[in-house]
């Protein structure tokens, strides 16, 4: 495959390659003169918010969302990533709980959470001398249903890693290169992601999402996601990690997890962790004026 390099039966990105990407992403950047970038301090916002700062300084400003939807150890990391590598860094207010289309859980609710998180970025933008709004959606993100993506173009909301070429394993490659701590963090998604479609999304059921996740990333998991399900949370674990995870011990201690988050019932996904598992209830892809967003 072109843009590879061949290491047995695994393959890796071309350092070659990968430097013309990092080059070509530095010169989209500098095009822009100041950037806000949308960072939630997962892989791909961290690495473009670093790419920002190395290339305009000061004239890169990250922005996160203070929301329920963000756990808050995700807050608090991006935070210290910022201030690690002398990122600017703002935290705004996200009123997405306040949009009853928000609320009421329907496919497109990452459209409205990320038309309200452009709407605040383009409030806060011309005391950044106009900058220009970017974030870290990838070429991989582009075939995956996303909403969120229909609401960047509706802002005019720019993508420079799509727009050098940049995929995800790219992205952590160059990360890892860089010294970014990153580059091999576990895939990340807002806590709302957890609940299925139709089934109305309250800041209650996110902070039982979040307290079982976050004792269960204690008991040193990485890769796995709680789903909800009114009074049962389905455990989706990587299949890596699946091994460790299916003793009678670890059944007793994953239970408790979950009685203390509230939770009557739990289970076990024997299909593992997966991304974007909930999208698979939308029978032939979703419906209305949003199904494709990268159209």
């Amino acid at each position: 495959m072109a843009g590879l390099v061949s290491l047995g039966n695994k393959q890796s990105p071309d350092p070659a390659l990968l430097r013309d990407k990092q080059d070509r992403l530095f010169r989209i950047l500098r095009s822009c003169g100041k950037v806000l970038v949308a960072y939630s301090g997962g892989a791909d916002s961290a690495y473009l918010a670093w790419a920002a700062r190395e290339v305009l300084g000061d004239n890169a400003i990250a922005v996160t969302a203070d929301s329920p939807s963000i756990p808050e150890s995700h807050k608090r990391d991006a935070a210290a990533f910022a201030q690690r590598y002398g990122i600017r860094h703002e935290m705004i207010p996200s009123r997405e709980f306040d949009n009853p289309e928000y609320v009421a859980n329907n496919p497109d609710r990452c459209y409205h959470c990320k038309d309200e998180l452009f709407r605040r970025m383009e409030q806060i933008a011309p005391r950044y001398g106009g900058a220009v709004l970017v974030y870290g959606v990838n070429t991989d993100d582009l075939g995956d249903y996303r909403p969120g993506q229909f609401a960047a173009k509706e802002h005019g909301v720019r993508a420079p890693l799509v727009e050098a070429g940049l995929n995800k394993a790219e992205i952590r490659e160059l990360s890892r290169m860089a010294g970014l701590p990153t580059w091999d963090r576990p895939a990340a998604a807002c806590l709302s992601s957890r609940v299925p479609y139709g089934t109305p999304v309250t800041p209650e059921i996110l902070r039982r999402v979040e307290r079982a996740e976050e004792a269960i990333r204690e008991l040193g998991f990485r890769q796995f996601r709680v789903r909800y399900h009114g009074e049962v949370a389905r455990l989706e674990i990587d299949r890596g990690e699946m091994e460790r995870a299916l003793s009678l011990e670890m059944f007793d201690r994953l239970s408790a997890v979950f009685r203390e988050a509230g939770f009557l019932y739990s289970a076990i996904d024997l299909r593992g962790y997966r991304q974007g598992a909930l999208n698979e209830a939308l029978a032939g892809g979703a419906t209305g004026p949003r199904e494709n967003p990268s159209s």
